[in-house]
């Protein structure tokens, strides 16, 4: 955060972030996630400079408490000087102490993207949902905060130019636009109308782009012309072999009758139906339904 400081771009983390995801369906169920149709308005992390900036951040770290249904949370939120934007402490509440970075009482519009993280984590570490290791806990933390409604506005504190740099969360911009992607096609909700920054535009863009290609994987009907092929070719192999056939796109062929899995493009839960031809298939985590060409 701050100048000079390189941005990664691309989808390093993106086998973790489609773990977060499958980990996230599975300890709240898709009805608990069907709740948070409606991400945080930009009304209500709104930060004029005449606000008081510490009767500001507990105004909008309630926001947050508010949106994730934390009614018996308590953020204590302070500022200090740090190299990171913000951190938390998670003790067994029902207070928390969260301390910002000290830039964030001169650039207040981002003031809401670093609670979303750091409440976040409150959320999961009440729901006892955690990843193993300190850097796919985060990513889960950046993945949940996009996923459930609070996260787009991580994305929108992203800023790049000559001069400056500024992002926040673990994730690249272009894997908060996959999230917020996976979250528009599940709830129907378009972000992109509340970003004030260009280059957020252009990250989901091309997330946007990347979580689409989930969509046209075989052997789910929407696959293309060369996918449809490759699979086609997989499944006479695997016809005349006794053990599976893995292959790039994420399918696999096992036993007899034969069968193939393949990840679900909502939640990542790998779905087994049988080698028959047209069918519609139904994850058995998010209730999500699909047509496919097996």
């Amino acid at each position: 955060m701050g100048t000079g400081v390189e941005v990664q771009h691309g989808f390093p983390h993106l086998e973790t972030v489609q773990g977060a995801l499958t980990a996230l369906y599975r300890r709240l169920s898709p009805d608990t996630v069907r709740t948070f149709a409606l991400s945080v308005l930009p009304v209500d992390v709104a930060f004029s400079d005449e606000e008081d900036p510490y009767l500001g951040v507990q105004r909008v770290a309630g926001a947050m408490v508010r949106h994730l249904r934390l009614p018996d949370a308590r953020m204590i939120v302070s500022f200090r000087e740090m190299r990171h934007a913000g951190s938390v402490e998670l003790a067994a509440g029902p207070e928390y102490f969260i301390e910002l970075n000290t830039r964030f009482k001169a650039h207040r519009r981002d003031i809401g993207a670093a609670l979303a993280h750091e409440v976040m984590h409150v959320y999961l570490h009440r729901l006892g949902l955690e990843l193993p290791g300190t850097r796919d806990n985060e990513i889960l933390t950046d993945t949940a905060a996009a996923y459930l409604g609070g996260g787009w506005l991580l994305l929108d504190a992203y800023r790049e130019d000559a001069v400056t740099t500024q992002k926040l969360g673990y994730l690249t911009p272009e894997e908060f636009g996959y999230v917020l992607a996976k979250r528009a096609a599940v709830f129907g909700e378009d972000p992109s109308p509340w970003f004030t920054s260009p280059r957020a535009y252009d990250a989901y863009a091309q997330g946007l782009a990347r979580a689409r290609r989930d969509e046209r994987r075989p052997p789910l009907a929407g696959a293309g012309r060369l996918g449809r092929h490759r699979y086609a070719r997989d499944r006479r192999a695997a016809g005349h072999s006794a053990v599976s056939v893995p292959a790039a796109e994420g399918y696999a062929f096992e036993g007899d009758p034969l069968r193939v899995s393949f990840p679900c493009p909502t939640c990542f839960q790998r779905i087994r139906v049988p080698v028959r031809g047209r069918l519609r298939a139904r994850c058995g985590l998010c209730g999500s339904v699909h047509d496919c060409e097996t």
